[in-house]
């Protein structure tokens, strides 16, 4: 029975809107923007600072000064206690509430590494959604009203997402043998949902 639903995406694809539509269709909990708000209330941060840490890296020199400082047991130390907010902490925090969402169930999780950190979970449904890059670049100058603006974030969010999952995770992305459904978004958002929520429909009923 699939309990979890794992969205991976592209940027300018248009997710946040379809992880939103599917979570109202299934009744189940959306932890996209939500999530950005839950790490902050962990750590006791600014919101900017979690969303600038998400799917990131730290800078080098900064990774390089902080396996210096602590020495090269730091994956080792608990997360409480720490004086900084950074990459690292906010990727353990990130896992500890998907950890904590995923024993609950009926949730539909949006990026974070969350196909990679549950792959090993049957009732985990992992989708990855992508469009063409005209799609996107028209969706994302939409907002930014900046041509040379929406080309860069087209340019370096979707690296960034991938220098995120090779680093903590050790994989590439998208990585296609690790979803179940990789479905274009620019056929229609309602068609996407639709086909997500007939996919798990058609899962659950081969579950003994």
């Amino acid at each position: 029975m699939i309990k979890i639903i794992a969205l991976e995406r592209e940027y300018g694809a248009g997710t946040t809107v379809i992880a939103d539509q599917l979570a109202t269709r299934l009744g189940w909990k959306l932890l996209d923007r939500s999530l950005t708000d839950e790490i902050a209330k962990l750590a006791h941060t600014e919101r900017a600072s979690v969303q600038h840490c998400e799917e990131h890296l730290d800078p080098l020199l900064y990774r390089l000064g902080k396996v210096f400082w602590r020495g090269s047991f730091e994956a080792t130390l608990p997360i409480e206690g720490w004086d900084t907010f950074d990459a690292d902490r906010a990727k353990e925090l990130v896992q500890r509430v998907i950890a904590a969402a995923a024993a609950t169930g009926n949730c539909v999780l949006v990026g974070r590494g969350a196909p990679w950190f549950l792959h090993d979970r049957a009732d985990t449904l992992r989708v990855f959604l992508f469009a063409p890059r005209l799609y996107k670049f028209q969706r994302v100058l939409a907002r930014t009203h900046n041509e040379a603006e929406a080309n860069r974030w087209l340019d370096t969010i979707d690296c960034d997402r991938a220098a995120f999952v090779k680093h903590y995770y050790g994989g590439e992305w998208p990585a296609r043998h690790l979803f179940h459904l990789m479905l274009n978004t620019a056929v229609g958002f309602d068609l996407v949902v639709e086909t997500i929520f007939h996919f798990k429909a058609d899962l659950d009923k081969q579950t003994p």
